[in-house]
């Protein structure tokens, strides 16, 4: 598949999200460049996840249609709850994980459009499909972080939808005719050898807004790509939300459902969390040994990147050895990128090797 050289460039979420992470962690110093870590030598020293738990250490992911309003609604609740607030992750998301002063090119983020998506859903290059294997893994990265940080900190984090919820626009897209089946094997094969490494939200709270109202959204937004966006596939959204994602994510995790006016009240939205019990879900299943492997995995960008890679052709995602090799030292060329982080003179990094 056309990903990021995910080795070379991804640190781990403890490095990404440091800026807004208030609790210092028992870690592990592994090298002069890296950050120091969570490892095995914390854990033996006494490092123990459910010591930093608190009444609010959850998991909440906003879901619902375009433009429905869950940014807001995610927002103001991390503010009301002491959360963390995790926006919704673009094709970029890992440039912002690496701090990349300009966002890379789209061919190191996918090779995918979200803008031709919306003007060309049936593009004959396979770029919808791309972007939705893209937009799972970046998903997927996501909550990796997320995870990281409430395991590290105690901290709740809310998301805008996670990689459990991501299967909705899949179907609508293969519904509408966008994709192929095999498209939907492979995204269904990927997703089975991931997702069932993690733990799903504690929470799920549903924003429904009906697909017309969100249809008018996206056209008053005032971007060119979203001014024609099908009635069609804005319902299929909504149908795979509302008869395969909620009842089955309800199985194991809590779910509040609020039509768009009924989510502007942030005090009823509390309230109603508050009342929850929380008294489902494999969460209640862990202790403080498989919190630490769970650590472990979600540190490891580059093992979680490598669970959506799978050796199956597919044309929309496969890309072959010289496509690869031209890629890979393009992405070399870049300013910083040659050598690892702070062994490049070519951005002004100073080391005593480079004297």
């Amino acid at each position: 598949m056309a990903l990021r050289l995910f080795r070379l460039v991804v640190p781990s979420g403890a490095a990404a999200w440091k800026a807004v992470s208030p609790v210092a962690t028992a870690q592990i110093h592994t090298s002069a460049v890296s950050n120091l870590r969570y490892g095995w030598w914390a854990y033996a020293l006494g490092e123990r996840t459910t010591s930093h738990f608190k009444e609010n250490s959850k998991i909440i992911s906003i879901d619902g249609n375009l433009a429905c309003g869950k940014g807001v609604l995610a927002q103001k609740l991390a503010d009301k709850l002491g959360m963390l607030y995790m926006p919704e992750p673009d094709i970029h998301y890992v440039d912002k994980m690496t701090k990349e002063k300009v966002p890379l090119d789209k061919t190191f983020n996918g090779n995918c459009s979200l803008e031709k998506f919306y003007l060309e859903p049936k593009a004959s290059d396979g770029n919808s499909y791309r972007l939705q294997c893209w937009m799972y893994l970046m998903r997927l990265l996501q909550y990796s972080d997320a995870v990281e940080h409430l395991l590290s900190t105690g901290q709740g984090v809310i998301l805008e939808r996670s990689p459990f919820s991501d299967i909705v626009f899949l179907e609508a897209m293969f519904k509408e005719g966008f994709i192929r089946k095999q498209c939907v094997d492979h995204y269904n094969e990927v997703k089975g050898v991931s997702i069932c490494e993690f733990l799903p939200p504690h929470l799920v709270i549903y924003v429904d807004l009906p697909a017309e109202e969100v249809q008018k959204n996206l056209k008053a937004s005032g971007k060119s790509y979203l001014q024609n966006v099908p009635l069609s596939y804005l319902k299929s959204i909504e149908t795979a939300y509302k008869k395969n994602f909620l009842p089955k994510i309800s199985e194991e995790a809590e779910v509040l459902a609020y039509d768009a006016t009924q989510a502007q009240d942030i005090e009823r939205v509390v309230e109603d969390i508050e009342y929850l019990k929380f008294e489902k879900g494999p969460w209640l299943e862990q202790d403080d040994v498989t919190f630490h492997h769970i650590r472990m995995l979600v540190e490891d960008k580059q093992r979680v990147a490598n669970m959506t890679c799978i050796p199956r052709y597919l044309p929309e995602v496969t890309v072959g050895a010289h496509e690869f090799d031209a890629a890979y030292y393009a992405f070399k060329s870049l300013p910083g990128k040659k050598y690892a982080e702070g062994y490049n003179e070519d951005v002004g990094d100073k080391g005593i090797w480079l004297k």
